[in-house]
């Protein structure tokens, strides 16, 4: 039973994959690592757990102002005359004391996990006749994913290739790009299974190249996929 429960921890959080394609000429695949709710309870909890950090946050933003005002010599009658009680004139009282040495410290570590993204998003976008677009989500919300645009004349190839990460065999989809001696990564932080990677390379294939009938495929010398 320990065993178990360490293998479960220690495990790669699972991948699913999305394919988007809202006209024949456009289609985005985004792999993620965020668990799909499948129950109502699932759904709930979900809800529960953003309802939380909301509050949190909230608390946190409502105190660094009320510190920002005592430290100012500003009057917090608002908080008083809205929340009322005893509690309240201690809370403020011990906000009032608290240093900014320990209050700024603890605000910004719990603002962290309040704001952190608790999974990862990577996609691959293409746009027939125009090019493809890489994409992979930030750490917290307040920050915007990281993206590339390549356009379709620069790509060489669209390769799947395997490689040693320390004694486990991974599969990566990449692009080589013309001109340039490093190649594109794609989904660089998740390196998803095979299975995942053959799918959006054939869908990647179809949109760029086989609709026009110049798609061809090979098999390199390693065995990898390669696309022409």
């Amino acid at each position: 039973m320990v065993l178990a429960l360490l293998a479960r921890l220690t495990a790669p959080p699972s991948q699913t994959l999305l394919t988007l394609a809202p006209t024949p000429s456009t289609v985005s695949f985004t792999v993620s690592t965020r668990p799909v709710p499948a129950t109502v309870a699932a759904k709930l909890r979900n809800y529960v757990i953003l309802l939380l950090r909301l509050v949190i946050g909230t608390l946190v933003l409502a105190t660094l102002w009320t510190k920002w005002r005592i430290t100012h010599g500003q009057s917090t009658d608002i908080l008083l005359w809205t929340l009322g009680g005893p509690q309240t004139a201690a809370l403020l009282k011990a906000i009032g004391a608290l240093g900014w040495n320990y209050i700024a410290p603890g605000a910004v570590a719990v603002l962290f996990v309040v704001l952190r993204r608790g999974y990862t998003e990577e996609s691959l976008t293409l746009l027939r006749g125009l090019g493809v677009q890489t994409s992979s989500s930030a750490a917290t919300f307040l920050k915007s994913p990281s993206r590339r645009f390549i356009p379709t004349s620069d790509i060489q190839d669209l390769l799947i290739h395997e490689a040693f990460r320390g004694f486990e065999v991974r599969f990566y989809l990449l692009i080589v790009v013309k001109g340039e001696k490093d190649i594109v990564v794609v989904f660089p932080g998740l390196l998803p299974r095979r299975a995942i990677l053959e799918e959006v390379w054939r869908g990647a294939r179809k949109c760029l190249w086989e609709s026009e009938g110049v798609g061809r495929t090979k098999e390199t010398e390693d065995g990898s996929a390669a696309v022409k």
